[in-house]
């Protein structure tokens, strides 16, 4: 996203009702609730958007958007880390019934999720650390961060509910083929990827 997250204390509302009232106020925002804190994000600069587009591509040629799997962007994920905790992955793929797994809020059972990815901006420390946590917890076997802050390239299985176990972090020059668990094999070019999440306008900024 284009600027940093806020994390906000919540007051006498659930904190379900709290993080709706401030997405109707603030069209746009992704409002999370990860720890029982809300979290808070600013709408994407136009490279993050660019880059999730670029990685839609490859997904979809490899057959992961039909019948058996869904590429989708800013779903639900509900967390078991907390009563009223859930996070919304820039990019997901999931199960072809996902819609059989809706929990409430409008968020999904995280057993039909085969991949979360996230995108960083200057929120980076949330996805290198607070999510990495959060979407182990959710046994999401895959989780992969394109992030911009260092120019890397995360890629992070095997989750054993509070890491992952495995975790490799890729340069650019590489390309990366990501796990079988997906459903089809996928290949992503480093470079091309961060490249393309570059922001121009401020390129010292992730």
């Amino acid at each position: 996203m284009s600027a940093a997250s806020v994390e906000l204390p919540h007051g006498e509302l659930p904190l379900i009702a709290e993080a709706n009232h401030i997405m109707d106020r603030l069209p746009g925002y992704r409002v999370e609730i990860i720890g029982g804190q809300l979290l808070v994000t600013p709408p994407p600069d136009g490279p993050h958007a660019v880059v999730l587009t670029d990685l839609i591509l490859p997904f979809a040629a490899a057959g992961l958007h039909g019948p058996d799997s869904k590429v989708v962007q800013g779903i639900g994920l509900w967390l078991p880390t907390d009563a009223e905790d859930y996070a919304v992955p820039d990019l997901a793929i999931v199960d072809a019934d996902a819609d059989d797994h809706l929990i409430e809020n409008n968020c999904y059972d995280p057993v039909c999720f085969r991949l979360v990815l996230e995108v960083t901006s200057s929120n980076w420390k949330n996805d290198l650390k607070t999510k990495v946590t959060a979407y182990a917890a959710a046994m999401v076997p895959v989780y992969v961060i394109v992030d911009r802050k260092h120019q890397r390239l995360h890629v992070l299985t095997d989750p054993d509910c509070a890491d992952y176990s495995t975790h490799r972090v890729h340069s650019p020059g590489e390309t990366v083929t990501l796990p079988d668990s997906l459903g089809a094999q996928v290949t992503l070019d480093v470079a091309e990827i961060l490249a393309a999440g570059r922001p121009k306008s401020a390129p010292d900024e992730g």
